[in-house]
C-alpha cells in the first residue's frame, strides 16, 4: 500500500475521532446556535472541531489543500486534499439526536482515496482507504448481495429536498419500487449501505464536504457512488450510493422520471 496513503489515513481516523469527541463535549452540554447566509445552523462545537483536525493535519503535512464546511477552500501543493465536515448532522446535533458524525474525505489528485465517519456518541468509526478494505470499528464490513430494487432497502435525507429540487415525483416513484424505506438522512444512509445494512441511499441538496469521506467506504466497501448522471463525483448536489448490484436499475428510473 502507499505509504504517503496510510500515514495520512492514520492520521485521519485520529483526527476525525479527537474532533468528534471534542463536539461531543458540546454536544452533552447547552450551546448556541447561529445561521449562515444560507441559513443552515453552525455551533461553536462546528468550528472548534474543523479547526483541530486543520491543526492536526497542518503539523503533519504543511503541504496538504484542505476544503472544510466552516472555513473554505485552502490550495495546498502536495496534490493530497482534506475534506471536512467537522458536524454532519448539525440539525441533529442541535436537538440532541445521536446521529451525527465527524466526517474527513481524504482526496489524492481529485479522488476521493480515503474516508473516516467517526460517530462519537454511538463510538462507531467507519473507515476506508482504497486498497485496504473497509470497516466499522476492527470489524470489515460489505455492501449487500440483495439484486433488485423490489427486494431493497431506501435511506433518504427529507422529501423536502426533493421537492425543493422539483423531484419529488422521481423520489416517490422510487420509493414505491422498494421493498422498505427509511428516512436515515446525512451520513448515516450512506455507511448503512456501505455494511450492508441498506441498499440504496438517495440524496438531493448535498455539498462535497457532506459525502467525500462516504463515497470512499462505501467504494472500498464494494457498492457504487455516482450522481444521477452515473458520474463517479462529489461535485454535484444530487448522489446515489448502491450496493452495486441495483445502481443500473436506480439510475434508469431516475433518467425515466
Amino acid at each position: 500500500m502507499n505509504p504517503d496513503w496510510r500515514t495520512r489515513y492514520d492520521l485521519a481516523i485520529d483526527a476525525a475521532q479527537k474532533a468528534g469527541d471534542l463536539a461531543r463535549t458540546y454536544y452533552e452540554t447547552t450551546f448556541a446556535v447561529e445561521h449562515k447566509a444560507d441559513k443552515s445552523p453552525v455551533t461553536i462545537a462546528d468550528k472548534q472541531a474543523e479547526e483541530l483536525i486543520r491543526s492536526m493535519v497542518a503539523r503533519a503535512f504543511p503541504g496538504d489543500g484542505f476544503l472544510g464546511e466552516e472555513f473554505g477552500d485552502q490550495p495546498g501543493t502536495s496534490g493530497f486534499r482534506w475534506v471536512i465536515d467537522p458536524i454532519d448532522g448539525t440539525k441533529s446535533f442541535i436537538r440532541h439526536v445521536p446521529i451525527w458524525a465527524t466526517l474527513l474525505g481524504l482526496e489524492y489528485r481529485g479522488e476521493q482515496i480515503g474516508g473516516v465517519a467517526y460517530v462519537p456518541v454511538l463510538g462507531m468509526t467507519y473507515r476506508a482507504l482504497r486498497g485496504g478494505g473497509a470497516f466499522v470499528n476492527e470489524r470489515p464490513i460489505r455492501v449487500s448481495s440483495v439484486p433488485t430494487l423490489a427486494e431493497a432497502m431506501l435511506c433518504y435525507s427529507s422529501v423536502g429536498w426533493f421537492t425543493r429540487a422539483g423531484r419529488e415525483q422521481t423520489f416517490l416513484d422510487l420509493y414505491r419500487r422498494t421493498a422498505r424505506q427509511r428516512g436515515f438522512g446525512d451520513f448515516y444512509g450512506f455507511v448503512l449501505v456501505a455494511e450492508g445494512a441498506a441498499d440504496v441511499m438517495l440524496e438531493h441538496g448535498v455539498n462535497p464536504w457532506d459525502v467525500a469521506a462516504t463515497k470512499a467506504i462505501v467504494e472500498e466497501a464494494g457498492g457504487r457512488f455516482t450522481d444521477w448522471d452515473d458520474n463517479p463525483t462529489v461535485h454535484r448536489p444530487d448522489v446515489l450510493a448502491t450496493n452495486g448490484k441495483v445502481h443500473t436499475e436506480t439510475l434508469a428510473l431516475l433518467r425515466q422520471a
